[in-house]
């Protein structure tokens, strides 16, 4: 379980063609984490996506986790999952997904992390840092004084649980999210829409 890469990229793209050309060109740049995120579409299109993804990354060192479908995820043999607050429970993915598979979970607030770190979360995305337009039904912000407030709590309840910082997070504001304690960022358009995501991901390496 691989859980050293700090750098997550959560793909984007309203077609099978742009997910695998957003999540390659990512790959190529310097991203070894990759999270298949392709919503409202039916599961069996999500499975074929997953198959080319996965088939496109044999030639990476790269983590694939799929989001949402931990069925999808057994079938291909994916690295791992993520679950939604709202998505399948911790406990019924590990049944599906065995015990040495990625488990990561959304939280919004402590309470959240709380209960993730209960439920075995191997790592946790929390979030949103600030307004993003990739996700629907937008948690509440947090901001930097909501992640710092969160992770000095989890600190002080010697809690020890990989958080990677989500939501709308550009490259300005890395250095000051990493001062919070957090582990490592999630990041989606800040990769999509760079126009040299190579020197992106050296100079987010490099954070």
């Amino acid at each position: 379980m691989n859980l050293i890469n700090k750098i997550q990229y959560i793909s984007q793209g309203n077609s099978i063609t742009e997910q695998i050309n957003n999540i390659r060109s990512a790959v190529d740049a310097g991203c070894n984490w990759v999270q298949l995120r392709y919503k409202n579409v039916i599961e069996p299109e999500v499975l074929h996506l997953a198959e080319l993804v996965k088939k496109s990354l044999e030639a990476y060192n790269c983590t694939f986790i799929v989001n949402d479908y931990p069925y999808v995820a057994k079938a291909i043999d994916a690295d791992g999952i993520h679950l939604g607050l709202n998505d399948m429970l911790v406990d019924q993915a590990r049944t599906i997904l065995g015990y040495d598979k990625i488990i990561g979970g959304t939280a919004n607030t402590l309470d959240d992390v709380l209960q993730r770190y209960e439920e075995k979360c191997d790592y946790v995305g929390l979030g949103p840092f600030r307004f993003t337009k990739t996700k629907e039904k937008l948690s509440p912000i947090l901001g930097l004084e909501g992640f710092t407030s969160i992770m000095q709590e989890l600190q002080y309840r010697d809690i020890i649980l990989p958080v990677y910082a989500i939501g709308g997070i550009q490259q300005d504001d890395i250095s000051s999210i990493l001062t919070t304690g957090v582990h490592g960022v999630a990041v989606s358009g800040l990769v999509t829409f760079h126009p040299d995501k190579k020197e992106l991901f050296k100079q987010l390496h490099a954070l």
